[in-house]
């Protein structure tokens, strides 16, 4: 049986497993992501793999995935937002450290793939992954391949500019999709509702500290899934722009289906059933074409680890 790791690289934690050639968890283990120094973090992902191979002898490579720019190579990670990774070569760093073949991916790129193979995607060559999160992020499969465009940087859908001179966003552009339909979005919409109209929002506002700043995503989600309505309200407006982003990019890409995930995909029908409704209401040429199916993600936080190592296994 073939043994892969995947590592999931985020700004706060490290999460590694070992992965079988069904995309089964075996075991993993967590730390925390030493993320304003380059050196540590890689001695990090070396400590967390070098653990894992210690108790499976038959491990063979390594996937990375890390939330950032990944060159066209798969070797170097050329911007990461949350880490202090500019123009790192982490394969060549992670490979020295623990002696076997290292893959380096974008996050969401492994996430996309992972459920490709055994998740939500399973017998669907074209699909488009989107992980409504604190941001937005995407990976693409067209024809069973994973597209990663002409330099590694395709599937960066978040930053789609939905609306000229927009909400200010963190890339420094304003407007972009990711302002409007991510969990952040979510809270945006719920605290500006708090603030001008606090009796229509007085649930939020019990469920958080009494403030509009205290209302978050769990608050929003627990007064959506009793009925209120303000809260409904706000998980409408998110889904009315996560639709119609899903209807721009079906005119480009032409998917079998579209999987969320991310945060925000816990919701479950609170999100997806409104989301589905506006994307079909808002793709062109409906009526007149087959339209790819909108479903939720199935293996959570646990797709970018066996993503990652899948890869790896297929390098």
């Amino acid at each position: 049986m073939a043994l892969t790791i995947g590592v999931d690289v985020g700004g706060t934690k490290v999460a590694a497993g070992v992965v079988d050639d069904g995309g089964r968890i075996l075991e993993q283990v967590r730390r925390p992501t030493p993320s304003t120094d380059p050196r540590q973090t890689a001695e990090v992902i070396a400590e967390v793999v070098d653990l894992l191979k210690g108790k499976y002898e038959q491990v063979e490579a390594v996937g990375l995935g890390a939330a950032g720019f990944v060159d066209e190579a798969r070797a170097t990670v050329l911007f990461a937002p949350n880490l202090a990774w500019r123009d790192e070569p982490i394969k060549d760093k992670v490979e020295e450290l623990v002696g076997m073949p290292v893959v380096v991916e974008n996050d969401a790129n492994a996430t996309a793939w992972g459920e490709f193979r055994f998740g939500a995607g399973r017998g669907e060559r074209f699909l488009v992954l989107v992980a409504l999160g604190t941001g937005i992020g995407g990976g693409i499969v067209v024809d069973g391949e994973l597209y990663r465009g002409r330099f590694g940087l395709a599937g960066e859908i978040g930053h789609l500019r939905m609306v000229p001179d927009g909400r200010r966003c963190g890339c420094g552009n304003r407007g972009c999709w990711e302002q409007y339909a991510s969990g952040n979005a979510l809270v945006h919409e719920a605290r500006e509702l708090a603030r001008v109209a606090p009796l229509m929002a007085a649930r939020l506002l019990e469920l958080g500290d009494g403030t509009p700043e205290g209302v978050g995503g769990l608050e929003i989600t627990q007064a959506a899934r009793e009925g209120d309505r303000a809260a409904l309200e706000c998980f409408g407006t998110v889904a009315a722009w996560a639709g119609q982003g899903l209807a721009d990019l079906a005119a480009i890409l032409d998917p079998g289906a579209f999987i969320i995930g991310g945060g925000l995909s816990d919701a479950g029908d609170l999100l997806l059933e409104p989301v589905r409704a506006a994307f079909e209401a808002a793709v062109t040429g409906r009526g007149y074409r087959r339209l790819p199916e909108v479903r939720i993600a199935e293996l959570g936080s646990a797709a970018g680890i066996v993503g990652a190592a899948d890869l790896a296994r297929q390098r």
